[in-house]
């Protein structure tokens, strides 16, 4: 629970930091990185990407929201199917960007996975390992 806590704080700061001066897909490589270099199961690979990935958009997103640009919001929302409604552009945003964040941090984990297994003690056999 340390490393995912360690991960997640990675990529949250990470994230916030790339997204100052490279494009959104960025994230994607910091979070495929981060995945694949810590050592933690692919779901906390997973929840870390999402919610690192997911929390450094959609913070910025609100508080933006809250001080001026709502008024752009609210017109991007009504461009799209969301009724106007500012608010669930900001959270389907975080949720898209949290998504692909997980799912590279996943991706990550399960790359180490198949380039590096997880060495099988002696005395155990494969059938055990289930």
């Amino acid at each position: 629970m340390k490393s995912t806590l360690a991960l997640l704080l990675l990529i949250f700061l990470g994230s916030v930091l790339l997204q100052l001066a490279l494009p959104w897909w960025s994230v994607v490589l910091l979070c495929l990185a981060g995945g694949a270099w810590w050592r933690v199961s692919a779901g906390e690979a997973f929840l870390a990407g999402l919610l690192g990935a997911g929390l450094s958009w959609w913070l910025p997103a609100a508080w933006l929201n809250t001080h001026g640009a709502g008024l752009l919001a609210a017109r991007l929302a009504t461009l799209l199917p969301l009724g106007g409604q500012p608010w669930l552009l900001v959270a389907i945003s975080g949720l898209l960007l949290g998504l692909v964040g997980g799912l590279a941090a996943l991706s990550g984990a399960l790359l180490r996975r198949a380039i590096k297994p997880a060495v099988v003690p002696a005395n155990q056999s494969a059938r055990n390992l289930g």
